[in-house]
């Protein structure tokens, strides 16, 4: 099902935008796990609209309600179910839309696809909403993880055409982002990229971004070659995330302008371990990880929704129209979807390690 991804820890995801609520079905989670509450609604208050001039002004509270799979605040083995409901649609401003599809939205290959049937308001199953169970998941993911020793964090790599510092990609710095307006590591990088959104939100336009994610204290050896490997696994769930337009791993597209002397990673030995003296393959090999930190990027498309005039169709007259969107709509997807990647993250990486 394409609602569905993983194999042991099994997520499933549920529910539309403006639906009653939304929600997911997490199976296989291991018995004996307490959840840590106060974790799950810090993660996923990363994510919630309505926070700042910075995103959309619609104002969810994304409070999960867990249904079951619980027994005192503790896995007991059975399916972990959680829904969030949804209480703040406008369902009315996409009256005008069911017949006319909006620019590099779902609106028209969905409306081929369900025969006119497709939940339009708000994007229906395809919409950016769908990410707060995903992040859900991801949180109990982390838990799980936790305990293994892995650790995940992402920061907004760069906003358009504005650079934040990467990643130092032997060590991860510890530093905590997720109280920052934009998680960056140089802040000065990210008042300018608050300025490019300001910007671009006044003149009713939108901009992109790239995202850096890190997954540090994964064991050597997890994954499989061909179809199976780390690089498949991750790239599936963060394309899960409606504004996802490309990933790289390591050095990535710039690796295809080096020399394989420059790009190649050497073996050392360093405090009786053996690891690698650069990372540009991004902690993978073969499709299989080296025990180095797994990083990749994943680059963020503009919002589709802007307040700009757009040229797009009627369906029903089979003319040419002006279309301007009303409603909500963050300027920079990029800034919330930094903990739903770290939510794709973690999934992959509970899958594999459960």
């Amino acid at each position: 099902m394409s609602s569905s991804t993983g194999n042991k820890f099994k997520v499933q995801i549920f529910g539309q935008s403006h639906s009653e609520a939304i929600g997911v079905v997490i199976d296989s989670v291991p018995a004996g796990i307490r959840l840590d509450a106060e974790f799950i609604g810090k993660f996923m208050k990363r994510r919630a609209p309505g926070k700042n001039k910075l995103s959309t002004p619609r104002k969810e509270a994304d409070i999960p309600e867990i249904i079951s799979g619980l027994v005192d605040g503790v896995t007991c083995g059975a399916p972990v179910c959680a829904v969030i409901r949804n209480t703040n649609v406008h369902s009315s401003d996409y009256d005008f839309l069911k017949d006319h599809p909006r620019p590099s939205h779902s609106d028209y290959p969905a409306y081929i696809k369900y025969s006119g049937f497709n939940d339009i308001r708000g994007g229906g199953q395809f919409s950016g909403r769908l990410t707060a169970p995903l992040c859900f998941a991801g949180a109990v993911a982390m838990q799980i993880l936790k305990d293994k020793g892995v650790e995940i964090k992402a920061h907004v790599y760069s906003v358009n055409g504005v650079y934040d510092e990467p990643f130092n990609p032997l060590s991860v710095q510890p530093d905590d982002l997720t109280e920052k307006e934009i998680p960056v590591l140089n802040d000065e990088k990210g008042r300018l990229m608050a300025e490019k959104i300001t910007l671009a939100r006044q003149a009713g336009d939108s901009v992109g971004g790239i995202i850096e994610c890190a997954v540090s204290g994964v064991p050597a050896g997890l994954g499989d070659p061909m179809f199976d490997g780390i690089e498949n696994i991750i790239s599936r769930n963060v394309f899960a995330v409606p504004a996802v337009k490309g990933i790289e791993f390591g050095s990535g597209f710039s690796s295809s302008e080096k020399l394989g002397s420059e790009n190649n990673d050497n073996y050392i030995i360093k405090d009786g371990k053996i690891v690698t003296e650069t990372n540009n393959s991004g902690g993978i090999a073969g499709g299989i990880t080296t025990g180095m930190p797994v990083i990749f990027r994943a680059a963020v498309k503009p919002t589709a929704s802007i307040a700009k005039k757009q040229r797009t169709v009627s369906l029903s007259e089979m003319q040419e129209t002006d279309l301007e969107i009303k409603g909500r709509h963050d300027p920079c997807i990029a800034i919330r979807a930094v903990p739903v990647i770290e939510a794709c993250a973690a999934i992959t990486f509970a899958d594999l390690m459960i």
